[in-house]
C-alpha cells in the first residue's frame, strides 16, 4: 500500500518529556495515524526527514472526558510514536525549539 507519508505522521510533539527523551535516547515524539503500524511509521519518518530509524515504540492515548455546561463528551483517541534515530543523527525541526 503506497500512502503519502504526511498522512501517517500527523505532527511533531514538542513537550518536556519529549525533550528529555530526545536528550537521553535520541528519540523523537510524533502524533501518527491511529491505524498506522510501525513499518509504515518508519518509512514515513525516513522519507520526510531523510534519517535512519533504529526503533519505534507506539502507544494509544485515550481522549480525556470533557464537559461544557451539562453536555458531556470526550476528546478523540490518538496514537503517539517514539522514534529512535541512528546515533549521531538529528531532526532539525526539534533542534530549533
Amino acid at each position: 500500500m503506497n500512502v503519502e507519508p504526511r498522512t501517517i505522521v500527523r505532527r511533531a510533539l514538542v513537550t518536556e518529556k519529549g525533550t528529555l527523551i530526545r536528550e537521553a535516547q535520541n528519540g523523537y515524539l510524533f502524533e501518527v495515524a491511529r491505524d498506522a503500524n510501525k513499518i509504515e511509521i518508519k518509512q514515513a519518518v525516513e522519507a520526510i526527514f531523510s534519517v535512519n530509524v533504529t526503533s519505534i515504540r507506539t502507544l494509544r492515548v485515550h481522549g480525556k472526558p470533557k464537559r461544557v455546561g451539562r453536555h458531556e463528551g470526550h476528546r478523540p483517541d490518538w496514537k503517539k510514536a517514539v522514534v529512535t534515530l541512528k546515533k549521531g543523527q538529528t531532526i532539525e525541526l526539534f533542534e530549533q525549539v
